[in-house]
């Protein structure tokens, strides 16, 4: 089992990691492996315009779909993990809706919405259709959080004197962290790979660094887009490398705290 699944990682995985020799090619060519090696494509990529203005818009709309969609979906999976009744179900697959709703039908919409509307081209209505994407992704994993979570640590708190949003930052916003950071990794990853949607969105004057790569890998044949390829590859294992780091450390730290716990309630017995 374990070298079945070994081979099927390398088999999804590593073509994901071409990308990243024919990024230092030294030839106008897709060719595996290069005849030659440069960095060219990287020196074009710093040094075009149109490229570095992509990436800016990327990584704008993306840290402001963090800032917006993180506390909105915590706050919403923690409605959801409280409340009781039949609308429950509804509320929570009305809210998972632009996993499910194929990306090409809310394009459509979205485009003859902003068309409508006159807001194609706006950087802030972009984003927010971002932060419709984003919003399941941090409801999946704060819920997964939430799904351990004792709520008598909560109310343990409010009986000592602490009002209902000082024991929500002190109690469960530590214990549910790992999820709140899983949420935020997930929605600028989201963001930052965005492409059908963001298609009817783009204009001249706004373009980002997916819609500009699939404009250049369909008009031409220049290695840039796979320097830009590696670029976000990069990006996306270190946010889950630094999302690893800070989940291990809540881990080791409610442990600790666990084993304080005990240690004090053994000296006071």
């Amino acid at each position: 089992m374990a070298l079945f699944a070994g081979l099927t990682v390398i088999w999804l995985i590593a073509p994901m990691f071409i990308v990243v020799p024919i990024s230092l090619t030294s030839q106008a060519s897709f060719q595996f492996p290069p005849q030659g090696w440069s960095f060219r494509w990287y020196e074009q990529f710093f040094t075009n315009q149109k490229w570095l203005s992509s990436l800016g818009n990327t990584l704008l709309i993306g840290v402001a779909t963090v800032v917006i969609a993180t506390p909105i979906g915590t706050v919403a999976a923690l409605a959801l993990s409280k409340a009781k009744g039949k609308w429950v179900n509804a509320v929570r697959g009305l809210m998972l809706t632009p996993m499910i709703v194929p990306a090409i039908i809310a394009g459509a919409g979205v485009y003859t919405f902003f068309l409508q509307t006159k807001l194609i081209g706006n950087i802030l209505a972009f984003t927010l259709v971002h932060v419709c994407l984003a919003l399941p992704m941090v409801i999946i994993a704060v819920n997964a959080s939430l799904s351990g979570y004792d709520e008598t640590l909560e109310k343990a708190a409010m009986s000592l004197g602490a009002n209902r949003f000082t024991a929500f930052l002190t109690v469960t916003v530590p214990i549910i962290a790992p999820g709140i950071a899983a949420g935020a990794v997930f929605a600028f990853v989201t963001s930052f790979d965005e492409i059908i949607i963001s298609q009817f969105m783009v204009t001249p004057s706004l373009q980002t660094l997916p819609t500009a790569m699939y404009a250049s890998v369909t008009r031409d044949t220049d290695p840039t887009i796979a320097a830009a390829a590696t670029m976000i590859l990069a990006a996306v294992l270190l946010g889950f490398v630094l999302y690893r780091f800070v989940a291990k450390r809540s881990a080791v730290s409610k442990r600790n705290k666990v084993a304080k716990a005990s240690v004090s309630k053994q000296e006071s017995e």
